[in-house]
């Protein structure tokens, strides 16, 4: 108790903390989308939970991430050469999580443009959409948090205030996750939007998989364009629909033909 009162006593500690907290909360945008995604399609009761279950396990792993630094910078270096590649555990850690995030993005676009209707889902069947869910949030948030975990121990020496800053992150997007789902479920241009986000991301980690160095600025940027541009339609359609209130001293007055004028 003692240590852990001595590590948040210096500045250094609290400036590392709040550095850390907020790169956190940044690249876990990519996971409330996918996981916005994912979970909408098991049955509503059934949301908050696999939300919260699967963002608690995202926390264990990113913390047990850390406590395995030595291994995680491991990964990084190449142990095989293909076509000119340099192969390692993170590039084909990253090769098969953006390829995992195309095909699922793709195949609910698909699904979007389909619209079959979807068949009530029995119990056993729920539950264990459920359980499938959470893992793949588990998952897909090692792929995400990778590049984080390497980071957050150039930012920060003690693995307490990078521990720190992941909790309090995921306790952050685990406030937003319902809100954010929520709005992308009711409108349905949004959703396919945010699919469009997860095969760009996908196409981004397939990328670094491969050695090519995407920076995530233009990436982020181009996904906030695409947002703003999306919610100034929406903004407009809402506008359109409302309707047109009448002039109370307007009369018409009769044409030639009877007609209006």
């Amino acid at each position: 108790m003692f240590d852990f009162l001595h590590i948040f006593a210096t500045p250094e500690a609290w400036v590392s903390l709040l550095t850390l907290t907020a790169l956190e909360i940044v690249l876990g945008i990519d996971n409330i989308v996918f996981i916005a995604i994912l979970t909408g399609k098991l049955p509503p009761a059934e949301q908050a939970r696999a939300r919260r279950l699967g963002l608690a396990g995202a926390m264990v792993s990113r913390i047990l991430l850390l406590l395995a630094i030595g291994w995680i910078m491991q990964l990084s270096e190449p142990f095989a050469t293909v076509l000119g590649v340099e192969l390692s555990g993170k590039s084909l850690i990253l090769l098969g999580g953006g390829l995992f995030l195309i095909a699922k993005a793709t195949h609910e676009i698909f699904e979007k443009l389909e619209a079959k209707p979807v068949p009530a889902t029995a119990p056993a069947k729920a539950a264990s959409a459920v359980r499938w869910a959470i893992v793949q949030i588990m998952l897909i948030d090692v792929v995400f948090s990778l590049d984080s975990v390497i980071t957050a121990v150039g930012v920060a020496k003690e693995i307490v205030v990078m521990a720190a800053a992941v909790i309090i992150a995921v306790l952050v997007m685990m406030a937003f996750a319902g809100p954010i789902s929520a709005f992308v479920h009711r409108h349905p241009s949004m959703k396919v939007l945010a699919l469009s986000f997860l095969v760009l991301i996908g196409v981004l980690l397939v990328a670094e998989g491969f050695g090519q160095h995407i920076n995530k600025g233009y990436i982020y940027f181009a996904m906030v364009y695409a947002l703003a541009v999306e919610l100034i339609n929406l903004r407009l359609r809402k506008v359109e629909r409302r309707p047109v209130a009448l002039n109370p001293g307007y009369e018409e007055v009769p044409g030639p033909s009877g007609a209006p004028a």
